[in-house]
């Protein structure tokens, strides 16, 4: 697997935990990337303050793994899951992270109606599935199984 993840033809670190089982992710590259930042490290340390001060745990949970830098070299960057990405995103005043913030909205507000009425997750995950292909039997037993 590729340490790099392309995102509007920029680069993004990232690293697969194998006993975890998830991604972390350079919020240095993500800052960059949607704030056009000269000072990415300096635009994250201001915001993990703010963040900080305001009682939002992503910014304590937030590891540190050996990235690869653009000099070659191995230096300590902070990192988060995607979960801790997006909550960082949030609360980016960036053009470039709005169209994140209204599909965090939407994804939301469905899981909202979801838990009101969980036919509409059944419904929602037939969807899905038909989406990605699967054939209407595969999907049938899914759902009887």
């Amino acid at each position: 697997m590729s340490n790099i993840n392309l995102f509007e033809d920029r680069q993004v670190r990232r690293h697969w935990d194998e006993k975890e089982e998830k991604w972390y992710f350079s919020i240095i590259d993500v800052i960059s990337i949607l704030t056009d930042s000269q000072d990415a490290r300096n635009y994250w340390k201001v915001l993990k303050h703010r963040l900080s001060k305001e009682g939002n745990e992503s910014v304590t949970n937030c590891n540190q793994l050996k990235m690869q830098s653009s000099d070659g070299k191995f230096y300590k960057t902070d990192v988060g899951d995607a979960e801790q990405l997006l909550r960082l995103i949030q609360s980016i005043p960036s053009p470039k992270a709005e169209p994140f913030k209204q599909w965090l909205a939407k994804v939301g507000y469905e899981r909202m109606q979801e838990m009101a009425d969980p036919s509409q997750s059944i419904e929602r995950a037939r969807e899905n599935w038909q989406k990605l292909g699967h054939s209407e039997k595969w999907i049938q037993q899914r759902m009887t199984g």
